[in-house]
């Protein structure tokens, strides 16, 4: 299946919309899912509450997790997914404004792919956004999607 899926878990309706313009900028056309909070962003990967019924074997290529979220915190996301069968390959690049050196240090402790801090220029956040799609849409090599038995599902 060629469905390349990014989840965005973003609260920003600000850092939503400019993350939106910079995937149409530099024409990455791949469908965007937007979670609100980090427990919307569970209960999509795990086919809960409003997601109920969602064909989990479907997986994202790439989550894109702010770490300051409501309801669930990106650390709690993080160790959430990284803890379960099914997520624990998903790659995962958190992109956060976060400055905090503890922050960069428990991502990459609890299972990030990588950590990118949002630049606040549009244009080179524009280029963060392209070399991110290059890389984790084209490039990049993603695990098989996992059963919640740990067995292989092909996609």
């Amino acid at each position: 299946m060629d469905k390349k899926i990014i989840l965005l878990v973003e609260d920003n309706p600000d850092d939503v919309e400019l993350t939106m313009r910079a995937l149409k900028k530099n024409n990455i056309q791949n469908e965007v899912v937007v979670a609100r909070d980090g427990a919307e962003a569970l209960e999509y990967l795990f086919g809960e509450g409003k997601y109920t019924g969602r064909n989990t074997s479907v997986m994202p290529q790439i989550v894109l997790l702010d770490l300051k979220l409501p309801k669930v915190n990106g650390l709690e996301v993080l160790q959430r997914l990284r803890a379960d069968s099914r997520t624990r390959l998903l790659p995962i690049v958190i992109l956060t404004s976060s400055k905090e050196e503890q922050d960069l240090i428990s991502g990459y402790s609890l299972g990030a792919n990588s950590y990118i801090r949002k630049p606040v220029d549009f244009n080179q956040f524009s280029e963060a956004v392209r070399q991110l799609g290059l890389y984790w849409l084209l490039l990049n090599e993603p695990p098989p999607v996992q059963k919640a038995s740990g067995a292989k599902v092909k996609v």
